[in-house]
């Protein structure tokens, strides 16, 4: 199999396919799978169940260490697909404190930031 990016990856069934495409996507691409669940409410209200993270969005860990913990996206590092959230840092051995990457499959969207145009738009769009 060819090293280079190839859009038919992702019709794979094959696991090492899937991580393939995944990995070796463009930054245009892996953007668009930053995206996670909406909360109950945000889910009635806009009719959509999944959204795509922006900077400034309400979150709330649903699986790993820091479960039920909530917190603001802070930074979004779209090229490993890590998520960085306000209130979520691990406590080094140095006593400085750093962010905690957490995938965004382990997210639930609890408010939007809404002040982008483009954004509005798409949750308008079904």
């Amino acid at each position: 199999m060819k090293t280079a990016f190839n859009k038919s990856w992702k019709t794979s069934i094959q696991p090492r396919k899937q991580k393939k495409y995944r990995e070796n996507a463009p930054n245009h691409i892996k953007a668009k799978m930053m995206s996670c669940h909406l909360s109950k409410e945000l889910k009635e209200k806009h009719g959509k169940r999944s959204f795509r993270l922006s900077k400034g969005d309400k979150v709330k860990v649903m699986r790993g260490q820091f479960k039920g913990k909530s917190g603001k996206v802070d930074k979004i590092d779209v090229k490993n697909e890590n998520v960085f959230i306000t209130q979520i840092e691990v406590q080094k051995k140095d006593g400085s404190k750093s962010f905690y990457p957490i995938h965004p499959s382990n997210l639930t969207i609890l408010e939007l930031k809404l002040d982008d145009k483009k954004r509005k738009e798409a949750l308008k769009r079904k």
